[in-house]
């Protein structure tokens, strides 16, 4: 099993990540990639407001280890070969990539269920804080409940 995980200023290059993980191993059949953007705007009460730009910060250290833990996790749940995962920080304006979560198994539903579970633990267990800058007004942005629910999915394993 390979594992990847980088907390970064700098964007990094889809094709370049996919190519990573299907070089893995000769037994890999398939791989499934999420990257996430930064929205231009962003709902608060049913209300879109635009954003300038999204500022992120993380705990060093800390945020490694959570992110090895998550990694970690979805290793036991599925056969897995690689897993990647990339988190930017810094301020990031919108339309730029912000992370990346890319799974390597010898089968589509594993590396499919498995991207998601990562992905829906790293919204809600690692340590990033989020700042939005609208007109020159800041404010850290809140926890979702929707990504509290979308982790609870595969809460019978925890």
């Amino acid at each position: 099993m390979t594992v990847r995980i980088a907390i970064q200023r700098e964007d990094f290059n889809l094709a370049e990540e996919y190519e990573w993980l299907r070089q893995i191993s000769p037994a890999v059949g398939a791989v499934v990639t999420f990257s996430g953007l930064v929205r231009d705007f962003e709902s608060t009460d049913g209300a879109r407001n635009a954003i300038d730009s999204l500022s992120l910060q993380h705990y060093p250290g800390m945020t490694e280890s959570l992110l090895q833990e998550i990694v970690d996790q979805a290793m036991q749940r599925w056969p897995l070969l690689g897993v990647t995962v990339i988190h930017r920080v810094g301020k990031l304006l919108p339309a730029e990539q912000i992370v990346f979560v890319g799974v390597a198994s010898q089968h589509r539903a594993a590396a499919f269920e498995a991207a998601q579970c990562v992905m829906d633990y790293l919204k809600t267990r690692a340590t990033f804080w989020k700042k939005v800058d609208q007109n020159g007004r800041e404010h850290w942005v809140e926890s979702k409940d929707s990504d509290q629910v979308a982790r609870q999915r595969w809460a019978a394993d925890d």
